[in-house]
């Protein structure tokens, strides 16, 4: 039946490059993207701010039913990041301390809801990575339809199962599976690039002449200081 299936993921990304990606800020990744992709800012950390890294199992939903979110429950395996569309509806809660709880014992590596959870404080306290857009405390139906392991989208991030998932306290990112190696290549020099400016702030030696020189190229008149 069309938007009612499980579908089977054909890859995913390796548990080594998960581990890669670890190491990196999710800001210096998304620079290194362009800036033109995020999961969009409505979709916060609920948790303790703890890393989200790991394939994604896709689950699209209809809004305010999470039947097809139990069933990828059991279908995950450990390590996967469980990503959900339901449609970005904050009328009732997908998910909450239980199936948290359950996703967590069976080794999971987090959940996404484009939609809301409840049992928020319980979920706040801990370090089970869960990102939402919003909380209330009016539970989930449970009668479909919905799909697993199809296309979605998030704010326009499109997610492929399989496709690396982080998240960090600035928001989540999706890794394309074919460019995760040049992706890091690029963010890892980013980063090493960054931790340099941090050590000459600290030691008093940041060089800000490219302010100047890039305001005279844009054609505004900067006055000689003394």
């Amino acid at each position: 039946m069309i938007g009612f299936e499980i579908l089977s993921r054909k890859r995913a990304i390796s548990a080594e490059m998960v581990e890669k990606f670890r190491k990196l800020p999710v800001a210096n990744i998304s620079d290194c993207m362009s800036r033109m992709t995020a999961g969009g800012a409505r979709l916060r950390p609920m948790h303790d701010g703890t890393l989200l890294a790991g394939p994604a199992l896709t689950v699209s939903t209809r809004p305010g039913d999470n039947l097809m979110v139990h069933k990828a429950l059991n279908l995950a395996q450990p390590g996967d990041v469980i990503v959900v569309d339901a449609g970005g509806d904050l009328t009732n809660a997908i998910i909450g301390e239980i199936m948290t709880s359950y996703a967590e014992s069976r080794g999971i590596a987090g959940i996404i809801i484009n939609g809301a959870i409840r049992d928020s404080g319980t979920i706040r306290r801990s370090a089970f990575p869960v990102y939402a857009a919003g909380v209330t405390h009016r539970g989930p139906y449970k009668d479909g339809p919905g799909v697993i392991n199809g296309t979605i989208a998030l704010d326009g991030m499109t997610i492929e199962p399989g496709d690396l998932i982080l998240g960090d306290e600035d928001g989540l990112l999706c890794i394309p599976f074919d460019q995760a190696e040049a992706i890091y290549e690029q963010a890892s020099a980013k980063h090493a690039a960054e931790e340099v400016t941090l050590a000459n702030i600290a030691a008093g030696k940041l060089d800000t002449s490219w302010i100047d020189a890039r305001l005279k190229a844009l054609g505004c008149t900067v006055p000689t200081q003394g």
